[in-house]
């Protein structure tokens, strides 16, 4: 285990002297080209930083002048794609009409609060979940549970026309008021109600669906009720669900257990798109309560970009789909944050 550490490590410091090679950086900007979780970040760079490989002054990173590796690395840069931002998705055409829609719709959402922990995805990057969804056949005529929905995703979906049916299950009653009215406004197949997850999944809503999609807490207790909610959800084998992890607040060992977890629930995972989804930072976001994030503690706060980012997953039902979790469920700390929750409010 400690030679995995030590490997990991130095593959972390590759991305960042990569990074760095042609230039100093801000430590946000580094943070999104890593995937270490946040924690081993921050012990990573003390340690280079220690041994005079690189300087850190006013939240600005910079290599060793003497660094022989600068040369090396000069002019080896990987360029992403700017037209998709590296999702592999370009909206256009039916999709940018969508979009457009969306956008205005969205305008009015409600401000996300720090009580429920939330934060949405922009509105590119919901158009971009649809898209993908529709691109693995799982919207044309389908029945869609979304556990949360404080990033619209309904509604996006509701306004392609091409589900059958989209029902909601929200904690926030600002956010079940504001998808119902828009529902009927523009009269589309959603339905949002008021559901806490640490309770049981109501009756009409256990195997009545083809696809679930959510962005749960990511501690491992957390996770295994968000997704034990979703799966139970499910009409059964070949039913599919969606949902975001990150490498910042989840390590390797946490992704470990996390998939055994899918696994032992009866899905295989047919997806990982990396960095697909982007939470940007905007009054109506988690900057609205950012001073309580414990990442602006450890990495101060002149933030220049939008540095929170997650892979979607894809899981497919093999088996019949149970859940790991089924009655009640109290959601306290050790539920809602663990050692790596560096980007949830405190």
């Amino acid at each position: 285990m400690f030679w995995i550490e030590v490997k990991m490590n130095v593959r972390i410091k590759n991305q960042i002297i990569q990074a760095l090679a042609n230039g100093r950086t801000s430590v946000y900007r580094l943070i999104d080209r890593q995937d270490a979780s946040l924690p081993e970040f921050l012990s990573i760079i003390d340690e280079m930083k220690k041994e005079g490989m690189i300087s850190i002054e006013g939240g600005i990173v910079s290599l060793a002048e003497d660094n022989e590796t600068i040369t090396k690395l000069q002019n080896t840069g990987v360029t992403e794609c700017s037209e998709c931002d590296y999702t592999g998705y370009s909206i256009s055409g039916f999709f940018s009409e969508i979009l457009e829609k969306f956008e205005e719709i969205a305008s009015e959402r409600p401000e996300a609060i720090e009580v429920y922990d939330q934060g949405f995805i922009s509105p590119e990057g919901i158009i971009k979940r649809i898209m993908f969804m529709h691109d693995r056949g799982d919207l044309l005529d389908s029945e869609i549970f979304i556990v949360g929905d404080d990033d619209l995703l309904s509604i996006a979906a509701a306004l392609t026309g091409l589900p059958k049916r989209v029902r909601v299950g929200e904690i926030d009653e600002r956010l079940v008021s504001f998808i119902n009215r828009v529902g009927e406004a523009f009269n589309l197949p959603i339905e949002a109600v008021k559901f806490d997850v640490q309770h049981p999944l109501p009756a009409n809503l256990r195997r009545k669906f083809d696809v679930f999609v959510m962005d749960p807490v990511e501690t491992l207790p957390g996770l295994g009720l968000f997704l034990s909610r979703g799966v139970l959800s499910l009409k059964g084998i070949g039913c599919s669900g969606y949902f975001g992890i990150t490498t910042l607040e989840a390590s390797r060992k946490k992704w470990y257990e996390i998939e055994r977890m899918i696994y032992e629930m009866g899905f295989v995972i047919t997806d990982l798109r990396r960095k697909f989804s982007i939470y940007p930072l905007t009054e109506k976001n988690f900057l609205s309560y950012h001073e309580k994030l414990p990442v602006y503690d450890k990495f101060g706060d002149n933030v220049d970009c939008d540095w929170y980012k997650s892979t979607l997953y894809r899981i497919e039902a093999v088996k019949e789909p149970v859940p790991v979790v089924e009655g009640e469920m109290v959601i306290d700390e050790k539920v809602y944050k663990d050692d790596e929750s560096w980007a949830t409010p405190y």
